[in-house]
């Protein structure tokens, strides 16, 4: 009974496509907040230069 339980690898699959989807949305989310700041940073410089 135990070997059958420690066995099992029924959920494995979906275990691994969660920790993907979780290690790409932490990837998309740490670009944006660097893309995101250089952005900012670029239009304030527009912004200062045209005013």
């Amino acid at each position: 009974m135990i070997h059958r339980l420690l066995s099992d690898d029924a959920g494995q699959g979906l275990v691994e496509y969660a920790l993907i989807i979780g290690l790409v949305a932490m990837a998309v989310i740490a670009g944006l907040t660097v893309l995101g700041n250089k952005n900012n940073n670029s239009l304030m410089n527009a912004s200062n230069i045209l005013s």
